[in-house]
């Protein structure tokens, strides 16, 4: 853990750049020293049906969201939710000052109990830095 999923309208495709977008998602996580690089994932969905306030325009929308594991404490949530909040806006930055663009975002945090993973990347890392 952590997931980022970055919801999309389709007409943002070409505009986007969701690659230099999980670049840095990655590295304000990684950097945060909260989570652990192995679990870091990121994945975007185009969103080919949407409809958006009066449909009379060109708008388009990124819906995000944070998947964390549970045992966080609210204020370190919060603080590397609003550090990862201004990262978005600054990559969208340019692009929201020439369209229409509704940005959004937010931190789920998963239920403790009914959370499972099995995973071998942590040890492949460990094993990549000796």
């Amino acid at each position: 853990m952590p997931h980022f999923i970055a919801e999309y309208s389709a007409n943002l495709e070409a505009e986007a750049d969701l690659p230099g977008l999980f670049e840095k998602v990655h590295a304000c996580l990684g950097d945060s020293g909260v989570f652990p690089l192995g679990g870091i994932r990121s994945r975007a969905v185009r969103m080919d049906c949407f409809r958006m306030a009066d449909g009379k325009h060109d708008y388009a929308f990124v819906h995000m969201t944070l998947k964390v594991g549970a045992g966080r404490d609210l204020d370190t949530r919060r603080q590397v939710a609003e550090q990862l909040f201004e990262r978005i806006k600054a990559h969208f930055a340019e692009l929201q000052a020439r369209r229409l663009l509704a940005l959004s975002f937010e931190m789920t945090e998963l239920d403790a109990e009914l959370n499972y993973k099995h995973n071998n990347i942590h040890a492949f890392l460990k094993g990549q830095a000796s």
